[in-house]
């Protein structure tokens, strides 16, 4: 099967590129089975967690509806890959790029402590710097510039316009 897709040699001569496969080498199942899993209990966990927050009705929902809404589809989805990834392709194996993204993760639990503890502005501030500077590459000025933006933005749609009873500063 492997021959079917292979790309023919190119005539003497021809300066056309040839496409190079540059993806990672396969995780294999139990990689599958490992992440459909743990997608499963973080979704669980979410659900479990949004209860506790208080639910409400459709009419007057309460704070945890929309993570339960959430959480929930996550376990769908996790379990729906947990039955379909046994016959779809393999993942990706964990590679050392694959640390950006147990590094943004990391950074969303540490900014989701940070939160109620000195307000959104900060925390906020070096999130989006991160991401951008760290994770992205992204240039100094445009990281520094856009951080602050993004805080702007926040405050000007969170604070001001709704009026939310989001822990801030200012």
């Amino acid at each position: 099967m492997a021959g079917l897709f292979a790309q023919p040699a190119p005539p003497p001569g021809d300066t056309t590129p040839v496409p190079i496969d540059d993806s990672p080498p396969a995780a294999g199942p139990i990689a599958n089975l490992a992440g459909s899993l743990v997608a499963a209990a973080v979704g669980a966990l979410g659900a479990v967690l949004a209860t506790s927050l208080g639910i409400g009705t459709l009419a007057k929902p309460g704070p945890g509806l929309w993570p339960l809404a959430v959480s929930a589809v996550v376990v769908i989805l996790a379990l729906a890959q947990l039955v379909a990834g046994r016959h779809g392709g393999d993942g990706e194996k964990f590679m050392r790029a694959s640390w950006m993204a147990a590094a943004g993760f990391a950074s969303l639990v540490a900014y989701v402590a940070l939160l109620p503890v000195i307000g959104f502005e900060i925390p906020t501030l070096l999130l989006a710097f991160l991401w951008l500077r760290v994770l992205g590459h992204e240039r100094w000025i445009l990281s520094i510039v856009g951080s602050v933006l993004i805080v702007v933005g926040f405050y000007l749609v969170f604070v001001v316009a709704l009026k939310t009873s989001i822990p801030h500063l200012l």
